[in-house]
């Protein structure tokens, strides 16, 4: 069972199927004026209670914060890295959004902020139009998979013939961070898994080209921020979505020098700098506070 911070709590959500979603809420402290609700989206085998360091900041700017466990991730239900069916993902976030809704001021703004596989899920789902929110942060999101011959071979069969075999997720914890940290707690973690089956791939592989198509279109604010020397995602898939969507729309930056999660690396702060300063642009306080979800 995981550990949790003193100040979230844990509570499970039943999805659609009857299937548990391991769920987690960061409250803002007392005396804190609600700016909005911040719903994180976890990468591929990793789980919500990573970045719990995030959500605390985003608590101390005036932003609740809720994260949950994918379907086959961290307390979640489902087989490691299985999906029921290959929209599974896309669902789950739109049922949590519509409960999270119910739950908060209907005047306080709602955003996704997602991490590789979690952006791609936040990016086709707002590609998609799923529900209507007002914000969107991408963090080093899975836009371009590089497959190798073999990998795409397994693409063209297993999804059809065994889409819940699995197989390694080829994730080097060594290339997450910079901070040695930060990768030892990876490999240490029992809520982190390595697995991967062919439906997953297979909406990986549809989901990043299709969600980068529709990005000339996009009009929901967003920031995207990923890193010069990803070896986990390919961060041409993050240039190629930037150059083709409206500026006045998504706000990109390279981070120069930094591994796959901005987040965790050696010095975050001018990633965090530029996620708070997109926030205070966009995001005000509010006169009075609001009702947290």
């Amino acid at each position: 069972m995981r550990i949790s911070p003193s100040d979230s709590t844990l509570s499970t959500y039943t999805a659609s199927d009857g299937d548990n979603i391991a769920m987690q809420d960061w409250p803002l402290p007392d005396g804190l004026l609600l700016r909005g609700v911040v719903i994180l989206v976890h990468g591929l085998g990793e789980h919500a209670g990573r970045h719990d360091e995030l959500a605390k900041r985003l608590n101390s700017w005036g932003f609740a914060v809720r994260g949950y466990d994918q379907y086959g991730h961290g307390e979640s239900g489902g087989a490691r890295g299985v999906l029921p069916t290959a929209s599974r993902l896309v669902d789950d976030l739109a049922d949590i959004v519509d409960s999270t809704r119910l739950r908060m001021a209907r005047s306080a703004p709602l955003l996704l902020l997602g991490f590789s596989l979690g952006g791609l899920v936040a990016g086709h789902f707002v590609s998609q139009s799923k529900r209507d929110v007002d914000g969107l942060v991408l963090s080093s999101p899975a836009l371009q998979p590089d497959l190798t011959v073999l990998q795409r071979l397994m693409l063209a069969t297993l999804p059809r013939v065994a889409p819940n075999f699995t197989v390694r997720n080829g994730i080097d914890p060594d290339f997450l961070s910079h901070d040695r940290e930060v990768v030892d707690a990876y490999r240490r973690d029992p809520l982190v898994h390595d697995r991967v089956s062919g439906r997953l791939g297979r909406f990986i592989a549809d989901a990043a080209p299709a969600t980068v198509a529709g990005a000339a279109q996009w009009k929901i604010p967003t920031l995207l921020m990923y890193a010069a020397q990803d070896h986990l995602v390919n961060p041409a898939g993050s240039r190629t979505f930037a150059a083709a969507a409206p500026r006045h729309v998504v706000t990109s930056k390279c981070f120069d020098g930094l591994f796959h999660e901005l987040f965790h690396e050696l010095d975050p702060e001018p990633v965090y700098d530029t996620l708070r300063q997109w926030l205070d642009d966009r995001f005000a306080a509010p006169a009075r506070a609001g009702r947290q979800p």
